[in-house]
């Protein structure tokens, strides 16, 4: 699992902290300028779980849902991160900003699985993947 080591000083007495768990945040936006009224609530969630976000990994892509995930230049900042370690888990608003369609899924968590990663959805009910193969 990831972690990043605590910028903390060590408290009095010599006892020291743990390292955090290291996640990503993630999300996808209709426009640009409002990335941070959608992430910031990412990393409260990941904050209040004790969790660290490393520099670079609170990351947004710009356009709709069902967007191929290969043409999004912030996933591919996920995958990066994935790939080097940096990362033990990914935070997301909800799970169709990963994927919208259900059939890609199987793809995505393929790919997270094989690399031990988790992740969580702060509203699982806000953003329904498409059930449809035509959605």
């Amino acid at each position: 699992m990831a972690q990043v080591e605590s910028a903390e000083l060590p408290a009095a007495g010599g006892t020291s902290f743990a390292p955090a768990t290291a996640v990503a945040l993630y999300a996808v936006v209709p426009v640009s300028g409002v990335e941070d009224l959608v992430l910031a609530p990412l990393a409260a969630h990941a904050g209040a779980r004790g969790w660290a976000v490393p520099a670079g990994c609170a990351v947004s892509d710009t356009g709709p849902l069902d967007q191929d995930t290969d043409l999004r230049a912030g996933w591919a900042r996920i995958r990066e991160a994935a790939g080097a370690g940096r990362i033990s888990g990914i935070v997301v608003p909800a799970f169709a900003h990963i994927v919208y369609r259900w059939n890609d899924w199987t793809t995505q968590q393929s790919w997270r699985l094989k690399r031990g990663l988790f992740v969580i959805s702060t509203d699982p009910t806000d953003v329904a993947m498409g059930l449809e193969p035509q959605e």
